[in-house]
């Protein structure tokens, strides 16, 4: 009963290589299965199918962008707005339908005082899609420079006040 070979001379040692052909075996019985039911899949049932009306697609509405710079001014477009207008124009774009997206564009700077009266000035004029627009990460520097709290305008801007 050895198994590393027919003389009975030698101690039985292990077997030190391992035998392939059985997942040889397995692999070409699966190769074989796959052959012969691949095209299975691809077999279509030939239908007449009825023909129908439907709605045609709604229609993709328009996008309004609101900027906001680092030192708290507020455009609607491309047109600086005070409070209060930017105020009646949400109002206005919250009565269109379809309603538009509303594209916030903050500067890295702005306070987020300034930032969360615009979106609250949104929400009570009914606007429900509000999206913020970002930049992609720089791939150049994986580390952003680090700035001290004295040194950042933000803070500068904060003390001053």
């Amino acid at each position: 009963m050895a198994f590393g070979g027919f003389s009975d001379n030698k101690p039985g040692a292990p077997m030190a290589e391992i035998n392939v052909t059985p997942m040889v075996d397995v692999m070409l019985v699966l190769l074989v299965i796959f052959i012969i039911t691949a095209p299975l899949f691809t077999h279509a049932i030939k239908l007449d199918l009825p023909n129908a009306q439907s709605a045609p697609a709604p229609e993709k509405p328009e996008t309004v962008t609101v900027s906001i710079t680092g030192d708290g001014q507020i455009f609607w477009e491309k047109d600086a707005v005070t409070e209060a207008v930017l105020a009646e124009k949400l109002a206005a774009a919250g009565q269109k339908k379809p309603q538009p997206e509303l594209q916030l564009r903050a500067d890295k700077a702005t306070r987020y005082e300034v930032l969360a009266k615009v979106m609250a000035a949104a929400q009570t004029s009914g606007l429900t899609k509000l999206g913020f627009v970002t930049e992609p990460a720089s791939t150049t520097s994986a580390v952003p420079a680090a700035t001290t709290p004295a040194s950042s305008p933000s803070a500068a801007s904060s003390k001053a006040k």
